[in-house]
């Protein structure tokens, strides 16, 4: 059995829990402030709870004593704290961050552990799994030349004029809107405007927008560069949605009131649990003398569980995340130190059985029932 330790109590640490904990390989323990949030944790799966300030660096390294790993489903800001407690307590480090100050600050950290932790930020959908996925198809090429990066968690159903539903941190989905994004641009890296470069494509005959946010590239502008002419990521949305978006952030100035963003965006926009994520790779390059271009295209939709519904958003965040932990603790990651998720093996990956929640849902799911198949213990 493997001791691990979750902070942060909301839909994705909850999810981690449970995922963790009903492959039945993991003994689990959850701290979170909110005391009634544990409760009904772990009224719903007989796992160990802790109420604890998240931002007490020293009651999490005393907590962590004993314990494997520690993973951080908290807001970003905490985060450095949280791996800080982790290189004290001796134990590997896994969080969500899609912040690019956040993750500097965890690769800091990570210089000074020793060998055989893993401090490993940025393990979710995007950064995370989609970093995976793209380093995997340049490794087809042997000169690569374009590497275009397209997600988006939106609902199956849209029906405001934004075309969008909350899915997931208001906070988080305010960050990657306002903050700087990081590319490649003529071969040289960039700093990107948000909202900016807006395109249009479409997928199974849906039609969708997509432009420039922050933080979904991961470290891959450090892997690739010197390598490709164009690397970028965009997220994805429903047409229209750009266009509300800019106008508040840009036109009302929001972007320098973010608080008020988010009282605006959590008072009008209702969340969803019937969503669906879009995830689309490309990329170009030559192979044996020739310009050749290889694209992945994946969809993934909410499944039932026990009688407990799961977003796709929660699916994707959380097995990501669950399934690098498990690769690591199995011996499947041999690495110390700083991860990046563009060093995780895809087909490892996908063979995990956390990560196979990204293949095919006909490989995945009873069609008829819409119910998630148990997990094996290999």
């Amino acid at each position: 059995m493997y001791n691990v330790t979750i902070l942060g109590i909301g839909k994705i640490g909850s999810a981690i829990a449970k995922l963790l904990h009903r492959s039945g390989d993991y003994t689990v323990m959850v701290g979170d402030m909110d005391a009634q949030a544990l409760e009904r944790l772990s009224a719903s799966i007989p796992i160990k709870t802790f109420v604890i300030d998240v931002t007490d660096e020293a009651a999490i390294a005393e907590k962590l004593q004993g314990q494997d790993c520690v993973v951080s489903a908290c807001p970003y800001k905490v985060n450095a704290g949280i791996a800080s407690a982790a290189l004290k307590a001796g134990v590997s480090y896994f969080d969500l961050t899609e912040d690019i100050a956040t993750t500097s600050a965890v690769r800091s950290i990570a210089q000074m552990a020793p060998k055989g932790l893993v401090f490993a930020p940025q393990c979710g959908l995007a950064p995370g799994f989609i970093s995976i996925l793209a380093h995997h198809l340049c490794r087809r090429f042997d000169k690569l030349d374009e590497v275009k990066m397209r997600v988006g968690a939106l609902p199956q159903y849209p029906s405001n004029m934004m075309m969008y539903n909350l899915t997931w941190s208001t906070k988080g989905l305010i960050n990657e809107y306002c903050n700087p994004c990081e590319a490649i641009h003529n071969g040289g890296k960039i700093e990107a405007i948000p909202l900016e470069e807006v395109e249009h494509f479409s997928l199974d005959g849906v039609n969708y927008e997509a432009f420039n946010t922050s933080g979904g590239l991961g470290t891959l502008c450090e892997t690739l560069k010197g390598q490709v002419r164009t690397l970028n990521y965009k997220t994805v949305r429903y047409p229209g949605h750009h266009y509300l978006m800019a106008f508040l952030i840009k036109e009302l100035c929001l972007s320098n009131r973010r608080d008020l963003l988010k009282e605006i965006f959590e008072s009008s926009i209702p969340t969803a649990q019937q969503d669906v994520v879009v995830i689309f790779c490309t990329v170009t390059g030559w192979r044996n003398g020739h310009l050749e271009q290889i694209s992945d295209a994946r969809k993934i939709y909410p499944l039932n569980w026990d009688g407990e519904t799961w977003s796709s958003i929660q699916i994707t965040t959380s097995a990501s995340l669950c399934a690098v932990l498990d690769m690591y603790l199995k011996g499947k990651i041999a690495h110390s130190g700083f991860l990046k998720q563009e060093q995780i093996n895809l087909d490892t990956f996908l063979a995990n059985r956390f990560g196979r929640y990204y293949l095919e849902k006909s490989e995945l799911i009873n069609t008829k029932e819409k119910t998630a198949i148990p997990f094996s213990k290999s």
